[in-house]
């Protein structure tokens, strides 16, 4: 019998006259958005749905929530976004979230989104305001016992402040999927690193790049980044797929953090490759 493939919950726009996240230059996001971003994300709620079930409490966070609905560049209708979709993959499992915290630093977004999820059913809350404030916020509201997944997806490197990270970290069980941009890395890396524009990102990292060559700095700031997390107490999955633009350059790494092996091992497996299909 044949595999049916895996497809992403689809559904009409229930707020259409809303905003919708349109991409950089308005024209749309590229297609590895949902292919790749996702994809991963909803097959790794599928492949860990047994798990939830036996929590209670299990709450996504998204401090980058957006409005909610991603338009992608040449297709004549919008889809969801991580947040919504997040959600819609969750109902489809045995372990819908009971919670989906959301913030973004511009409230007609945070509210948009807030709006298509409650159109869905979704048990919501909204934190209005920069990921490092609401990041603090949304840990210290969620209740003992909780078992948490965050879903870190800045617009820019530079706003993925490890200090996110840190107080996210204060949660017992929490994993964590963020969506590394090497793309903003890669601009005249050099010089940016000397303009403290990372600094943020990646604590102490000034001090370790001194004396090493332009072409291992990308590599090496990456490595540096992920010993941070992981002296966070977290361990990674080794599978850290590259997300490809239309023109075939990497622009993303997906990222996977857990304290527990059964997370990562589901990570590990559906990350192995875009063909990849276990569900």
């Amino acid at each position: 019998m044949a595999r049916v493939p895996f497809a992403l919950p689809s559904d009409p726009d229930p707020q259409p006259h809303l905003v919708v996240e349109k991409g950089r230059k308005g024209r749309g996001v590229g297609r590895w958005v949902p292919e790749r971003k996702h994809t991963l994300i909803a097959k790794w709620l599928v492949g860990t749905q047994h798990a939830r079930a036996g929590w209670k409490s299990h709450i996504f966070i998204d401090p980058f929530c957006g409005p909610g609905r991603i338009l992608v560049r040449g297709e004549p209708s919008t889809r969801h976004g991580g947040a919504v979709l997040a959600w819609r993959q969750s109902q489809q499992t045995k372990a819908p979230f009971t919670q989906m915290f959301i913030g973004d630093i511009q409230s007609d977004r945070v509210n948009a989104c807030e709006l298509r999820l409650k159109h869905f059913s979704a048990n919501v809350r909204p934190f209005p305001g920069a990921a490092l404030d609401t990041s603090k916020q949304m840990v210290a509201a969620i209740p003992r016992g909780t078992l948490a997944l965050a879903y870190l997806d800045p617009y820019n490197l530079k706003y993925l402040s490890f200090e996110i990270i840190r107080s996210i970290a204060a949660l017992k069980r929490v994993d964590l999927a963020v969506n590394f941009s090497t793309m903003d890395l890669d601009r005249n890396v050099d010089v940016e690193i000397e303009r403290g524009r990372f600094d943020d990102v990646a604590p102490g990292w000034k001090n370790v790049a001194q004396g090493r060559s332009r072409a291992s700095l990308h590599h090496a700031f990456f490595d540096y980044w992920r010993g941070l997390v992981s002296e966070l107490g977290f361990k990674y999955s080794d599978q850290m797929p590259w997300v490809f633009n239309e023109g075939n350059r990497g622009i993303y790494r997906m990222v996977f953090f857990s304290r527990h092996p059964m997370p990562i091992g589901v990570w590990g497996d559906i990350a192995k490759g875009p063909n990849l299909e276990l569900f």
